[in-house]
């Protein structure tokens, strides 16, 4: 099982960085984020939540007791961030660990365990 089944990692081009809220990722700032070697590519890191089946949930409405709140959720995948397009590759751990072991993000004094 990956160390973080719910991570993913999103390969953008570096121009369009001004357009991360990084309220919605894991990374701090533009400076933060790793460069690939040519300076073309950068990634995001965010937690998603995986719905596979919709359910419906209901709660007790605390300003009427006695009756309920029905909340309902799809399936689908959940925490993208705004930044988050399906032209740009998005990776699992296991995968972005390859990726980045790669000539084109890594050079050979490099280790890239630990992303």
């Amino acid at each position: 099982m990956s160390r973080f089944p719910n991570r993913r990692w999103l390969v953008i081009p570096t121009d369009v960085t001004g357009s991360i809220d990084f309220n919605q990722v894991l990374e701090n700032s533009v400076e933060s984020l790793r460069l690939s070697i040519d300076g073309t590519e950068t990634f995001v890191k965010y937690e998603i939540n995986d719905v596979t089946e919709s359910y419906e949930e209901y709660t007790v409405d605390s300003d009427n007791p006695g009756e309920y709140i029905t909340s309902s959720y799809k399936a689908g995948i959940y925490g993208r961030p705004d930044i988050y397009n399906s032209e740009y590759t998005e990776y699992n751990h296991a995968d972005i660990l390859t990726l980045l072991a790669t000539d084109a993000w890594s050079s050979n004094s490099e280790n890239t365990g630990s992303e």
